[in-house]
């Protein structure tokens, strides 16, 4: 067979053939001239990118006659030898298939034996993550300190699973994806030298296709050369990927956009029957909508879109649809790419998605003719919603006199309550809370106030079960030795009970006073305060008029052992 694929007639002979990676190729140049480079390198990066052309062109460029130069001259017999495999001194090993421990050994026996034909003798050990921990072990005392004339070139696309022995041993070099305009230059220059025509979108489309590898860009393209007749076209390319057109995609989006459910589902299913990947489709759909939202939020980017061309219906639809119905659609695709990874049925939750981001989003305005409808069955609906919510209010304002509880009483027309038990099993100190009041003082509080927050981050470092008690109150009035604290959760009382003496301590610590907390709930100490000012503001005269009962009682026992009951 005379013919060789694409990508084996133009492998990279000398650096730089070697595209897109000017940053390692440089550094190794320099190192050669100036006699410096060291004795293992460590090259990762993803597969076509370069990596073991570049070890090859640097085991060509140290041993060539000419050496020590920037380029091999690929002339004199070292160059040739190395370039055909004829000379044994530069060695290849697909450590794929070279995985054991003796292979290893075999390697580091034949080590110590000097070059035959050329100054120095190079091992380059491809897909070197799969040898196994064993023998990377026993590759470990020979990488670290190999006789003078041996250089070892280690190459990976998974540097995450060697050890990190192995890379500190090693000058280590990451290959980039080749950017997609380095592919389309470097094609170009090899059709010009092949004699073949290929439109300017085919060779966009190939090197989107390739995914930053040159090698799996030349063999897209050497399939799209045997598959066209006269010159590679955009169908010629993508017949060969599986990819889908951007009129395709555009259409497609325009239609969900539109809510155009059933031309958007035609389309998908034409796709399918046409034998495109499901999961290719979502794949270019998603970069075909990242490339319209780049685009319509900074059309001074149009040189950074990656699936999509500015042409006219491109511009169309950038004018049409929102940034936000953008994002959304994006990623409501990103979960379907995700789920048809692990299904059968990839068609289905395509559909799925489809409908989904054409029934969330409503874009379409409603005609005049419509307009009157519409608005008077949503006046309809919210009427009916209102009087619906005012019936739901005047049943709930006579509820405690349907159901027998207590109906509310005025502020000023309110006797003292006992202490009572919440639902919590808090019981609230109603009347030493009163005496509090009767003695607090405004100071005093304002005092508490503005320590507070220093208190509560004290408290949070002391005792955080304790700090979470009590993060979610406030100081409500304080005197001298008492301060009155209400919680807005009825069960923090009770929590805080339990960790009381920590928490009073931190609070005296700040306050350099000892203090004693009285916790009530948020809703309680609203009704208590208001019943306490109402009371306050009360003439003379009506606070003595009282039911005589109540002073004889009052006459006899005080005060002190009074409770008074509506």
């Amino acid at each position: 067979m005379s013919y060789q694929a694409l990508y084996r007639v133009w492998r990279p002979r000398t650096f730089e053939d070697v595209v897109g990676q000017s940053h390692i190729t440089r550094t190794l140049q320099n190192a050669i001239v100036q006699e410096k480079f060291s004795h293992a390198y460590l090259f990762s990066g993803p597969r076509g990118t370069g990596k073991t052309s570049a070890a090859k062109i640097f085991a060509k460029t140290i041993n060539c006659e000419h050496a020590p130069v920037k380029e091999p001259c690929n002339e004199c017999s070292a160059c040739r030898g190395i370039q055909d495999g004829s000379i044994s001194d530069v060695i290849e090993i697909d450590a794929a298939s070279n995985t054991s421990v003796d292979d290893i050994r075999e390697i580091r026996d034949k080590v110590k034996y000097a070059s035959s034909s050329v100054p120095y003798k190079v091992y380059i050990i491809d897909e070197v993550h799969m040898i196994s921990i064993n023998a990377f072990n026993a590759l470990l005392k020979t990488l670290e300190e190999p006789p003078k004339h041996v250089i070892f070139i280690l190459a990976t696309t998974e540097p995450h699973k060697i050890p990190l022995t192995i890379i500190s041993r090693c000058q280590r070099f990451d290959f980039k994806p080749i950017s997609n305009q380095a592919i389309v230059e470097r094609m170009k220059t090899i059709v010009g030298a092949e004699n073949v025509s290929v439109s300017p979108e085919a060779f966009e489309t190939v090197a989107l296709a390739a995914e930053g590898g040159m090698r799996d860009a030349l063999s897209i393209l050497d399939q799209a050369i045997s598959y066209s007749e006269d010159q590679v076209g955009l169908e010629d390319v993508l017949a060969v990927t599986g990819g889908v057109s951007q009129a395709i995609l555009t259409e497609i989006v325009g239609a969900m956009y539109e809510k155009d459910v059933e031309h958007a589902l035609k389309l998908l299913d034409d796709l399918i029957q046409r034998g495109k990947d499901p999961g290719r489709f979502v794949y270019d759909l998603i970069y075909f909508m990242r490339d319209l939202l780049l685009f319509k939020s900074a059309p001074s980017l149009e040189g950074l879109l990656e699936r999509a061309r500015a042409d006219e219906s491109f511009l169309a639809l950038a004018e049409s649809v929102s940034t936000e119905w953008i994002q959304d659609a994006i990623m409501q695709l990103n979960q379907c790419q995700q789920e048809i990874k692990w299904t059968n049925s990839p068609k289905v939750f395509i559909e799925i998605s489809i409908l989904t981001i054409t029934n969330r989003y409503h874009t379409q305005e409603p005609s005049p003719a419509d307009s009157g409808a519409i608005d008077s069955e949503a006046v309809t609906r919210l009427s009916n919603k209102m009087a619906k919510l005012e019936k739901e209010l005047t049943m709930l304002k006579q509820q405690p006199a349907a159901t027998g509880q207590a109906q509310a009483v005025p502020a000023e027309k309110r006797r003292q309550q006992p202490a009572r038990t919440s639902k919590n099993g808090y019981k609230i100190p109603f009347e030493r809370i009163r005496d509090v009041l009767g003695q607090a003082e405004k100071p005093a509080l304002k005092q508490v106030q503005s320590q507070w927050a220093n208190f509560l981050s004290k408290l949070k470092t002391a005792n955080a079960p304790a700090h979470a008690t009590i993060q979610d109150s406030k100081p409500a009035a304080a005197s001298a030795d008492t301060l009155v604290v209400a919680f807005k959760y009825e069960i923090h009382c009770s929590l805080f009970l339990d960790n009381r003496e920590t928490v009073e301590s931190v609070l005296g610590s700040v306050m350099d006073r000892s203090l004693t907390i009285i916790p009530i709930p948020d809703k309680d100490w609203t009704e208590l305060r208001t019943e306490y000012i109402s009371k306050q503001e009360k003439p003379k005269d009506e606070k003595e008029e009282a039911d005589p009962v109540v002073e004889e009682a009052r006459k006899l026992f005080g005060d002190e052992f009074l409770e008074i009951h509506d």
